[in-house]
């Protein structure tokens, strides 16, 4: 945490790894959050929320089914095939650094007499190389994750970033704000199909997937 707090003081500064630069314009890249931590693995660098985030996601996702079904969402839960499967992960997660389209699937709802399903139409995203990672960043709408993509195993990486919003210029930095900290499973799910999965996310869902394809 003390070395998440410096990086954090560096990046209000405007100051990256190999010196100083101005306030990124927008859309923000991956490259103004903090790097990981020393090990370079997601455990070092998640806060204790997003570890127990990662820790449930089938909980998680178990309860976001079940309230969209109970709010008669089960047909459009079935349309989305193996983008809503919990257990649908394929071997070799690893997402190729390029431009993609996603689009974003809430499944369940925080509150009474809300939604239980909403599938938002495709924005783009883009995949790159990062400080010895990977980076995910969304680079339209007006809700949009920053982060990056760890190593995890066989079937899965481990995304931590936050969620920029509207016409903000810099993401707020990772551990500062937990209503902004996002945490996620990187799963591919067909040939040239990925998902980033968001277990018990802060605003209106239960879970939130967004599905990634190449762009070209």
């Amino acid at each position: 945490m003390k070395g998440r707090a410096i990086l954090v003081s560096l990046l209000v500064a405007g100051v990256a790894l190999g010196g100083c630069r101005p306030v990124p314009a927008s859309p923000v890249s991956a490259a103004d959050l903090p790097p990981p931590e020393a090990d370079g693995s997601w455990r070092a660098t998640a806060t204790d929320q997003d570890r127990e985030r990662i820790r449930n996601w089938y909980a998680s996702w178990s309860a976001a089914l079940a309230d969209a079904r109970a709010k008669g969402q089960g047909a459009a839960i079935e349309r989305e095939g193996a983008l809503l499967a919990p257990l649908a992960a394929l071997p070799n997660p690893h997402l190729p650094a390029g431009d993609y389209r996603c689009r974003t699937v809430k499944v369940g709802a925080k509150g009474r007499g809300t939604l239980g399903f909403i599938a938002y139409g495709w924005f783009r995203c883009r995949i790159a190389a990062e400080q010895g990672l990977y980076s995910l960043t969304k680079t339209s709408g007006s809700q949009r994750p920053v982060g990056l993509i760890f190593p995890d195993n066989l079937k899965r990486q481990i995304f931590l970033g936050t969620l920029v919003l509207g016409d903000e210029k810099m993401p707020v930095s990772y551990g500062i704000d937990r209503m902004r900290d996002m945490a996620g499973l990187v799963e591919r799910i067909g040939e040239n199909r990925w998902r980033v999965v968001l277990p018990a996310p802060a605003y209106e869902s239960l879970l939130d997937v967004i599905e990634l394809v190449p762009e070209s």
